[in-house]
């Protein structure tokens, strides 16, 4: 059974930084693409970043330039590292896992910028 948990969530001012981390754990094969997602209070959950085993990586407009992904492929962890937060960062974080046939989620940390 896959399992993925999320950490190093917290709170931050504007301006600052946090680095999020996601550990696997549990064997699977299902391991194609890693991806880190958001949601905001009160709106649907939205892609904030994703890398390909063997491929790139992608930013949604709204982090291009701040945030940062990365794979630690011996440790099965996934990492965030987030710049000049704003407030519109806001949300709980979620990562996922996934293949052609299946996507495994973690149960998220909750990030929170204040002005």
């Amino acid at each position: 059974q896959v399992k993925l948990v999320e950490s190093g969530g917290g709170s931050a001012q504007a301006g600052g930084s946090l680095n999020l981390s996601c550990a696997v754990t549990g064997f699977t094969n299902c391991r194609d693409t890693w991806s880190w997602y958001r949601q905001p209070p009160g709106k649907d959950r939205e892609f904030v970043s994703g890398l390909v085993i063997g491929g790139g990586s992608t930013y949604a407009d709204s982090v291009k330039g701040r945030f940062t992904i990365s794979q630690d492929n011996v440790k099965n962890t996934l990492h965030l590292q987030m710049n000049s937060l704003k407030p519109e960062d806001t949300g709980m974080y979620y990562c996922q896992v996934k293949c052609a046939w299946a996507a495994n989620w973690g149960q998220g940390t909750q990030v929170t910028v204040s002005s």
